[in-house]
């Protein structure tokens, strides 16, 4: 069997994260390893667990969701992070997937439907709605042009692509034929050369130049 995934929540409310873990317990593939009550405790336990996905509320006391986002990103922290939110606002959303989230889920989320997104996100992929990512191509200010994607080899370009399809790594390396340690250099290739911070970005690069199917 498969390792579990590690999972760490982070809200500020207690009648959330005990709706969450009771949740997520009776999972087979997902194991919760702790909880965090604002961004600042959750960056700690982030670095003393490992969690390999971090559920994260936006609006909380003192180090919100935000905030705690960017400090994992310095920290290089490789959780994969998906927002929790009640909020529906792009003002509210758009930040926390800026600063680095790898998708995001209401409050409201059906059961079923949250574990599918945490394996989703832990699989390396990007969940976005559609007005969403218009409003993150919108206000998408990384100084990347479309002139920087004659730096990417043609190889390169094909895996920028597929990014962009929303595929992980392992199946971009399925699709192309290629291993996938080989993969994840080309990802790390392109976001240097793309000045991208990371798979968001490259994502919604590629679909604004362009180079998404």
């Amino acid at each position: 069997m498969a390792e579990a995934i590690k999972v760490l929540l982070v809200d500020d409310h207690q009648v959330v994260r005990r709706g969450l873990r009771t949740f997520l317990e009776v999972q087979d593939d997902i194991e919760v390893v702790g909880e965090a009550a604002d961004g600042a405790e959750g960056v700690a336990l982030a670095g003393e667990l490992g969690p390999d996905v971090i559920l994260m509320d936006v609006k909380m006391p003192g180090m919100d969701g935000v905030d705690a986002l960017r400090r994992l990103r310095e920290l290089d922290h490789p959780a994969r992070v998906l927002i929790v939110t009640s909020f529906t606002e792009q003002r509210t959303v758009v930040p926390a997937l800026r600063a680095g989230a790898a998708g995001y889920v209401y409050k409201d989320v059906d059961p079923d439907a949250l574990a599918g997104a945490i394996r989703s996100v832990h699989a390396g992929h990007v969940l976005l709605q559609a007005e969403v990512a218009g409003a993150l191509l919108s206000q998408e200010g990384t100084g990347s042009g479309p002139g920087r994607a004659g730096s990417l080899t043609e190889r390169e370009r094909e895996v920028l692509g597929l990014i962009a399809d929303g595929r992980a790594n392992r199946e971009i390396a399925r699709a192309l034929v290629l291993s996938e340690k080989t993969v994840k250099t080309h990802v790390s290739n392109i976001l240097m050369k793309l000045d991208l911070a990371d798979r968001t970005q490259a994502a919604l690069w590629a679909v604004r130049h362009g180079l998404s199917g």
